[in-house]
């Protein structure tokens, strides 16, 4: 097992930009846990800005990147900076096992979601680049996007204060996030809402409880209708995606001696693209018809769009060097402003997505030259 990090050898005014495994590495061992992402920004700012063909503005802890070749259309790509927070023992610095394509890098971000970074960054080194043998010009400007806060509530995203104060800046025809994808292309993503739903009792000394009523004892007609909830498998624009309602919380009580007099259950809804935010409340409001209900969070998803004259280009160019076919996304992603934007967009990355957030959490290093040679011949229109 090799350990890669040397922390003189680390820089954060500076990264690699030849080598992707490196790259990635880079980026990932500039820890940036949300509300973090500063030395990280930094770093991606200073790259950027050594670029000439490059149009750089930092906002906050989002920097983005412009190409003004003054092409007809425009793509954007985008990904963000922060991560959820380390292990105990912590999973950086990253470690590289193996050799040559069966290599494998470990750590935190390798797969959510620095690895789609450091496709980007590498992209955005070279793409557009004049002056020399190896000039490489895109058929598309190019708008690049790194951005903060992802990996936390919806009201603190870099991606949403950007698209608040500057959308100008996110501009364009057709989007690509950077979310993990396996190297797969992923339609859309999924909608989803909390909600808070209350019992309420009487409160009485344990040793009395007959004088009270027990909201959490109340609460269990609420988890039996969860338990027994069927997830729907909703087909739109050709992907199926499966939904989903589940207890994500319960929280009751004062004290080991008193009858609670109130209960909370946290309710998370994963719903398909098809619905909307206010059908989604009015599926969860009918299913919980006779408790009291509040809305929590709630961000719309996005369909896959890939009619989308672009989509079905970037899909056609995509799907031809990696096989398979378009799947639907399983979660929710920043596609969703994108589409709010009016912006068609997709997911596809390196990174297995079923390890993001995983204390294992790695990705094989064949797969960002995958991604980025897929992008790559797709912008140049090869």
């Amino acid at each position: 097992m090799q350990n890669r990090f040397d922390p003189a050898l680390v820089d954060p005014a500076t990264l690699p930009s030849s080598d992707l495994a490196d790259l990635l590495a880079a980026v990932c061992d500039i820890e940036s846990v949300s509300g973090d992402e500063t030395a990280l920004a930094d770093a991606v700012e200073a790259l950027l800005r050594d670029q000439p063909h490059l149009e750089v503005t930092r906002d906050g802890d989002a920097v983005v990147a412009r190409t003004l070749l003054g092409r007809e259309r425009r793509v954007v790509l985008a990904g963000h900076l922060d991560t959820v927070p380390l292990t105990d023992p912590p999973n950086l610095p990253t470690r590289l096992e193996g050799t040559g394509d069966d290599r494998v890098l470990w750590g935190r971000g390798t797969v959510d979601m620095k690895a789609g970074v450091a496709v980007m960054l590498a992209l955005a080194v070279e793409l557009g680049r004049q002056g020399d043998e190896q000039s490489t010009e895109p058929v598309v400007d190019l708008t690049y996007v790194f951005y903060d806060h992802e990996e936390v509530e919806a009201a603190k995203s870099g991606l949403g204060r950007l698209a608040r104060h500057r959308p100008d800046l996110l501009a364009g025809d057709f989007a690509v996030l950077g979310e993990p994808t396996s190297a797969d292309i992923e339609g859309g993503c999924q909608g989803t809402i909390r909600v808070e739903v209350r019992t309420r009792g009487v409160a009485a000394h344990s040793a009395r409880s007959w004088r009270g009523e027990n909201a959490i004892h109340a609460a269990a007609p609420i988890l039996a209708r969860l338990a027994g909830y069927r997830a729907a498998e909703v087909e739109v624009d050709g992907l199926v995606y499966r939904e989903g309602v589940n207890a994500v919380g319960i929280h009751g009580g004062i004290a080991g001696n008193v009858v609670p007099d109130a209960c909370t259950v946290t309710v998370n809804y994963r719903f398909a693209p098809s619905r909307d935010l206010a059908e989604a409340e009015a599926h969860l409001r009918e299913l919980f018809d006779g408790y009291e209900v509040t809305v929590t969070d709630a961000s719309p998803g996005a369909r896959p769009g890939l009619d989308d004259p672009l989509a079905a280009d970037f899909a056609a160019a995509v799907l031809e060097l990696t096989g398979g076919v378009p799947k639907p996304k399983f979660g929710w992603t920043d596609v969703a402003r994108f589409a709010e934007l009016g912006i068609p967009a997709v997911n596809f990355a390196p990174g297995d997505p079923s390890l993001a957030h995983a204390d294992d959490e790695r990705v094989p290093v064949r797969e960002l030259a995958v991604c980025r040679d897929a992008l790559r011949t797709w912008l140049r229109g090869a």
